[in-house]
């Protein structure tokens, strides 16, 4: 299997998990993102070292952006479900 192929079944993999996803799910991720972004500026407040505060700033910036934009994305497929679920109503 050539790295092409790969990455194509790999994203049709994560596509399909990411429709069985429901809305209330994209709602809870991406509230998710609110405390990662307070804990992300909060802890410059602690008395700790200069690199401890850097690493735990990209740690949970990088959870608040991932957290972000994994609801947003789950909230587009789930989304995507009902726009075809109105239209398939309205054609009958």
């Amino acid at each position: 299997m050539d790295v092409k192929s790969f990455f194509i079944k790999a994203a049709q993999a994560v596509k399909g998990w990411l429709k069985k996803l429901s809305f209330r799910t994209g709602v809870i991720v991406l509230v998710m993102c609110i405390p990662f972004y307070i804990i992300s500026f909060a802890q410059m407040a602690l008395p700790i070292s200069t690199s401890a505060k850097g690493t735990l700033w990209v740690i949970f910036f990088g959870l608040a952006k991932t957290a972000q934009y994994g609801g947003l994305t789950i909230l587009g497929a789930e989304g995507i479900k009902k726009i075809k679920a109105y239209w398939q109503k309205i054609k009958k």
